[in-house]
């Protein structure tokens, strides 16, 4: 199925060509590894699904309202284009902000595949290569399911978001090993795992539901991964390269804060730029979506070690600055184990079907014998 036709804008460029630096390394060392990164890559072979088999794709989807949206969250409400909308403008402006936000999605879980397979060939451990390997293969999964939801449930796209490219790009063209580290496993994930996590919570459509809660128990692993390596290695660095990590981060946060405006969709329904921005700017809703996409991030940058006055400096000023000390741990477990929780109450509800089934077989069989 073809991409061409569904997106609302045409993509200038059909390919994106990130220029490669740096080093692939190799090891001769195949007996030596940290043996927390070598259980969380076990893990990560032991949690491998299908798309295909686990996700119910039979469930239905009105795309005019995906996701339960409320009307506060859009940032029109209230606002004189809003009151002249009639029902079936605001289904489609609910159409075109859940195609917008999984679009990015979509894009954002593109990058991680690609940063993915460059931490496998820049990463001097082994440990670091061999977990890599399977958030690869995640990450393709995860591209797979949103592509699959937006083309045959929303039956509309959104080309990537300036600001995420923006940060993909200088990501992918920086030589140090680490920072597609820093740039996907921290930022982009981070804000990815809160963006998905905020919609998980609070849609009652069961579709996109599962899609995020099961997305989630594999990024929880790659979250952690980051972490991980990160954390070993950053004690090593001088303060000067910490430094400079650090500006790299707060350049990432506002470029991933200026990401959640959505002004594509707005300028799609003929509304002036400037205003578009003020209207996102003076949305409640909006606002508070910002500071909760950074609850993963800002404890995860401070664990790593990345922490110093022009960092603490730039959350505050982002409004975040709280959120450092928040249990990056417990929301971790708590993404798996809804996972978890999910699936067990779907197999008991199949097998409760099937007992439901063998009984009334039963039931008839003994009635016909008679």
């Amino acid at each position: 199925m073809s991409t061409q036709g569904r997106y609302t804008t045409e993509p200038a460029e059909w390919s994106w060509e990130v220029p490669a630096q740096g080093a692939a390394r190799f090891t001769w060392e195949y007996d030596d590894g940290r043996d927390r990164l070598l259980a969380l890559y076990q893990k990560g072979k032991d949690k491998q699904w299908d798309g295909m088999r686990r996700i119910d794709w039979d469930l239905e989807v009105d795309p005019h309202d995906p996701l339960g949206t409320p009307d506060e969250a859009m940032s029109l409400y209230g606002s004189r284009y809003w009151d002249a909308m009639g029902d079936a403008d605001r289904a489609l402006l609910r159409q075109h902000y859940a195609s917008w936000q999984f679009s990015q999605f979509l894009h954002g879980e593109q990058g991680a595949m690609v940063c993915a397979a460059r931490i496998v060939e820049s990463a001097p451990d082994l440990d670091a290569k061999f977990y890599s390997a399977t958030q690869t293969m995640d990450e393709a999964r995860h591209a797979e399911i949103y592509g699959r939801f937006l083309h045959e449930k929303i039956g509309m796209l959104y080309p990537i978001d300036d600001n995420l490219q923006s940060l993909l790009g200088d990501t992918l063209r920086d030589s140090r090993w680490d920072m597609p580290y820093l740039g996907m496993q921290v930022l982009i994930e981070g804000l990815a795992l809160a963006a998905f996590g905020m919609i998980r919570d609070t849609t009652d459509k069961p579709l996109p539901k599962q899609i995020l809660a099961y997305v989630m128990q594999d990024e929880a692993r790659h979250v952690a991964f980051g972490r991980m390596a990160l954390r070993d290695y950053y004690k090593q660095l001088t303060d000067a390269e910490l430094r400079e990590r650090e500006e790299f981060v707060i350049e990432g946060c506002y470029l991933m804060r200026d990401r959640l405006r959505g002004l594509e969709v707005l300028r799609n329904f003929g509304i002036p730029a400037a205003e578009a921005a003020e209207l996102t700017e003076s949305s409640d809703f909006l606002r508070l979506f910002r500071k909760l996409l950074f609850s993963r991030i800002v404890p995860c940058v401070k664990d790593i070690g990345l922490w110093g006055p022009r960092l603490q400096k730039a959350y505050v000023d982002l409004g975040v600055f709280e959120l450092g000390d928040s249990n990056l741990d417990l929301l971790m477990t708590q993404d798996e184990e809804i996972a978890e929780r999910m699936d067990a109450e779907r197999f008991a509800a199949e097998e409760q079907a099937r007992v439901t089934e063998v009984t009334e077989t039963i039931t008839q069989g003994a009635e016909a014998s008679s």
